[in-house]
């Protein structure tokens, strides 16, 4: 399985790491370390040393009750940093669901769209939207996540129920939808959206059933990496939930991302690159003799 992008078919036989660059002030995982631009840069490059296939830029936090970037805000922080990205020679992802950022850095030669509203967001302004803005590229690559209500909402009142039929339903009609505008099936990946708008068992029900909660022939992306679900299993109170800092979160980071490859994931978005390389290449090794 390859995921084509705008400049390169990912060869998906081997699980592929994205590396995070959090270009914000108020990410709930770095404490906005990487927001200054020449931060930024430097990241991108350290990942990459660590191990990073691609990288994942995010100029907007998205951890529940956040508010809304002003369009221009975002623009600002996020270009100068995939200017500098798509040098790297690796897949540049954008996490946005902004179309007029979406534009933007595709102009620039950013490789894939990685959208938490699945290309659904809408302004009031009348303006063009995600999926036509994907559509009307001929080769970038998007990856469809599922989430319930919006990041202001969704932890307020979580989904109820079992949410794997729910997930795979979504992620069904929109790939379904996208695919109808021309877009080619081997641009698309899916992304269950661990956390958002989740309660803790249903994010680890999506992870045991990840395979059923995603289209079958779309590869999967998983996104673990420091989720406050991760804190809720691990820590005896709601205090030390609270207090957990990313060191701790480090650990169960890492097995949540093997957990994802072993049981199909082909893509996992961390922050902690160098450890989840050698605990992937540790399951490689395992497999191999299997």
């Amino acid at each position: 399985m390859h995921w084509q992008t705008t400049r390169f078919a990912i060869d998906l036989s081997r699980p592929q790491i994205m590396g995070i660059v959090n270009v914000t002030p108020d990410s709930f995982s770095d404490g906005g370390q990487y927001a200054a631009r020449d931060a930024a840069l430097a990241h991108c490059e350290k990942l990459l040393r660590d191990g990073a296939d691609m990288l994942d830029i995010g100029g907007e936090s998205t951890r529940p009750g956040a508010q809304a970037l002003p369009l221009d805000e975002e623009l600002a922080r996020v270009l100068p940093v995939v200017k500098h990205a798509v040098t790297l020679g690796v897949p540049v992802s954008v996490d946005t669901y902004k179309p007029a950022v979406m534009q933007a850095v595709l102009d620039l030669g950013a490789d894939i769209i990685n959208d938490i509203w699945a290309l659904r967001w809408r302004d009031d302004q009348g303006g063009p939207t995600g999926d036509a803005v994907v559509a009307a590229h001929p080769s970038c690559g998007v990856c469809l996540m599922h989430m319930h209500r919006d990041p202001q909402t969704m932890q307020v009142a979580p989904m109820e129920g079992d949410v794997v039929p729910q997930v795979l339903s979504f992620l069904e009609l929109l790939a379904q939808r996208l695919r109808g505008l021309g877009v080619d099936s081997a641009r698309i990946c899916l992304d269950p959206g661990i956390g958002f708008g989740k309660t803790v068992p249903q994010n680890f029900a999506l992870l045991a059933r990840q395979v059923q909660a995603v289209p079958a022939g779309y590869p999967v992306l998983a996104g673990w990496s420091r989720k406050s679900s991760l804190a809720a299993v691990t820590q005896t109170s709601l205090s030390q939930m609270a207090s957990m800092d990313v060191d701790q979160r480090r650990a169960p980071s890492v097995t949540a991302a093997v957990l994802a490859v072993q049981n199909g994931a082909h893509v996992v978005r961390v922050h902690d690159v160098r450890d989840t390389v050698g605990a992937l290449k540790v399951l490689a090794a395992m497999q191999a003799q299997a």
